[in-house]
């Protein structure tokens, strides 16, 4: 018995079904449709189950990140440019020229497809933006209720320059501490967005790729000792972070700290310090006090870094501990985050 050679009826889906993690039509047509477009360059275009890439040194950068940021969309940006900033200013602080990423994507069944075409579209202008390409990707689709809307997965590649050798073993006495801009807005702008607390519009998050400020400030100066991005936990757990693993003390000076003024209200009315709440565009940057002054004219000059100050400098090299010198002079200890000051942050 025949049976006629009817054609396969075509669905229109403004949302995600399990269908298209299933690795079918549907999925073919999501990243055909969505991913590709985006995303396209001759890596991606390669078609295999990863990217065959040709790197241009034997000294590599390699870092991965995931982000469950609550909400997906916030005041200065979203889940997947946040993604993408995150992913390159890791690389930025191993002192890499950021080149290759990978994304993976676990979509929550029923998730707006309009609304993953706009994250994904923030993750093309934050690549190009960063100069790096999304070159392999992944994605899953889960039964409603056992993923909120969107998780994204990263890693990143990039190669790190001969003349380039930044870590804790190079933090020294004498060492200043510069922050490139001002601080606690990403954390403030997510807290806003999520408890609907009305703060002011300006409060924006700091979500950005540093890559230009990177690239100038070791162009220039090539005796930075150490870069680091205080996201969670903020300044105060990057700073202790760095305080023990260099077994140095970092000395902070209150009134040089750089927070913007709605910020430093909403702060006061929560009960929060600015020095724990999260950050998505900023860098710690140790280097030689004789470079200081010259290394804050380099990062003032971009865009991201107007607000960037001269915070501190490191003491000395015996007791692992950072300490706050406050307006009065007294000073007082600023421990790491004992707790999580505010979940999914990121």
């Amino acid at each position: 018995m025949e049976f006629p050679n009817c054609p396969i009826p075509t669905q229109k889906h403004d949302r995600i079904t399990m269908a298209h993690g299933g690795g079918g039509r549907m999925t073919a047509r999501l990243i055909e449709n969505i991913f590709y477009p985006a995303f396209a360059n001759r890596w991606l275009e390669q078609a295999h189950d990863g990217a065959m890439l040709s790197l241009p040194s034997s000294r590599i950068a390699f870092t991965t990140d995931s982000f469950v940021v609550n909400p997906l969309f916030f005041p200065g940006g979203n889940i997947g440019d946040l993604a993408i900033n995150g992913t390159v200013n890791d690389l930025l602080c191993c002192g890499a020229t950021p080149l290759h990423l990978s994304a993976g994507f676990i979509l929550e069944e029923g998730f707006p497809i309009d609304a993953l075409e706009k994250i994904v579209r923030a993750m093309q202008t934050a690549a190009i933006q960063a100069g790096i390409s999304i070159v392999t990707g992944d994605t899953k689709v889960v039964e409603h209720g056992k993923c909120d809307g969107l998780f994204i997965n990263t890693a990143g590649i990039g190669v790190i320059p001969p003349n380039i050798d930044i870590g804790l073993h190079r933090v020294a006495k004498g060492d200043a501490v510069i922050v490139t801009g001002s601080i606690g807005n990403h954390g403030v702008a997510i807290l806003s967005s999520r408890e609907s607390l009305g703060f002011e519009s300006s409060i924006r998050s700091d979500t950005a790729a540093l890559t230009s400020i990177v690239a100038n400030l070791l162009a220039e100066l090539p005796e930075v000792h150490i870069l680091r991005d205080p996201t969670r936990g903020g300044l105060s757990s990057t700073l202790n972070e760095i305080a023990e693993g260099a077994k140095a003390t970092i000395v902070i000076d209150e009134e040089a700290l750089p927070i913007d003024p709605p910020v430093k209200a909403a702060c006061d009315l929560l009960g929060l310090d600015p020095l724990y709440v999260a950050n998505e565009g900023l860098m710690l940057i140790f280097l030689p006090d004789k470079y200081a002054k010259q290394a804050l004219r380099i990062i003032q000059s971009d865009t991201h870094g107007k607000n960037a100050r001269i915070i501190g400098r490191v003491t000395n090299n015996k007791k692992p501990e950072v300490i706050l010198k406050l307006a009065l002079g007294q000073t007082r200890i600023i421990d790491m985050l004992s707790g999580e000051q505010l979940p999914r942050i990121c």
